[in-house]
This record gives C-alpha cells, structure tokens and sequence, in this order.
C-alpha cells in the first residue's frame, strides 16, 4: 500500500489527486443517478485523500472510489467503532467485468483499516442493483438494515457492513 498505487491486470489502483476530480465527476454522472456538488467531492478528497482512490488505465481515470472515516454504534460488536464508509464507487460501463470494482473495494477496505484503525466498513446500495450486491457480498458484507426511500427517485437501500 502506497500512494503510488497497486498495480493489477491492465490498471493500477492509486490515491485520487486534485486534478482527477473533473474525470471522477465525470465518471459519477455517467454511470450513478446519485450525484454531489463538486465541494463535496473536493472536501471528502482533502480531508480523506489516503482512502479517496481512482482506478487508472494507461493515465485514464476509469473508476473511483471515494471514502471517509466515522464513529458510530458497531454491526458486528454493539459498541461505538471507528467505520470505513463507501460514500460512493463507479467504473465505467465499458471498464466493467474486469476487477476494477474489486480491487478498488479490497484496497479501500485495507486502507480503512491500515491507516484509520477502521473495525468495518459501511455502503449503501439499490436494491435492484445485483452486480454491486454481490459483489460486497463477496467481500464480507452483509445486509444490516433496508433503508426505506433512501433515493431520490423513493428506491430502497440496503445498508450493508463488513467487518476489517
């Protein structure tokens, strides 16, 4: 783990920096109807820039994922814990089925840990959303909670967790 990034087959894993904010944005209006100003994006980069990664392929941003650190009451040991929460994740459609997805997931979910003392992770996803779910699933997340109404257009989430 470093900023420099994890290499994988064909992309490389790394720290967002600044001036990747245009393509990340560009990226979560593409392929996510859940969208955020552009100073949420740059507060969540500078006060979490160690666990706000992109996916690169050949200098292209395909893929990010952006992340914070929070307290609150635990899944798996029903105290207060420090948690990694997924604020939001995307690949480009045609950048898909390849592991991107995964290996953002494994290294935010290491760095979480490693650099913030994170006891688990934390995301929101659809429903509908079947790719994504067992995907988490197969990263040790489990359903905790459906959260009623949760977007905009009145789709559920389920809020799913993982410990570290």
């Amino acid at each position: 783990m470093s900023s420099q990034g994890v290499l994988g087959p064909g992309y490389r894993i790394r720290e967002a920096v600044m001036s990747d904010l245009d393509k990340i944005i560009e990226i979560n209006l593409r392929s996510l109807p859940e969208h955020y100003p552009r100073y949420f994006w740059e507060q969540h980069l500078i006060e979490w820039g160690r666990i706000f990664l992109v996916a690169d392929v050949g200098g292209e941003v395909v893929g990010y994922m952006m992340n914070r650190i929070e307290e609150d009451e635990g899944f798996f040991k029903g105290d207060f814990v420090r948690r990694g929460h997924v604020v939001s994740i995307a690949v480009l459609e045609e950048y898909r089925r390849r592991g991107i997805g995964r290996a953002l997931m494994l290294e935010g979910m290491t760095r979480m840990k490693d650099l913030y003392g994170a006891q688990e992770a934390v995301l929101e996803v659809r429903v509908s959303n079947g790719p994504a779910i067992n995907l988490y699933r197969s990263l040790g997340f489990k359903v905790v909670r459906i959260l009623k109404g949760y977007y905009l257009d009145g789709e559920d989430a389920y809020l799913m967790a993982a410990p570290l």
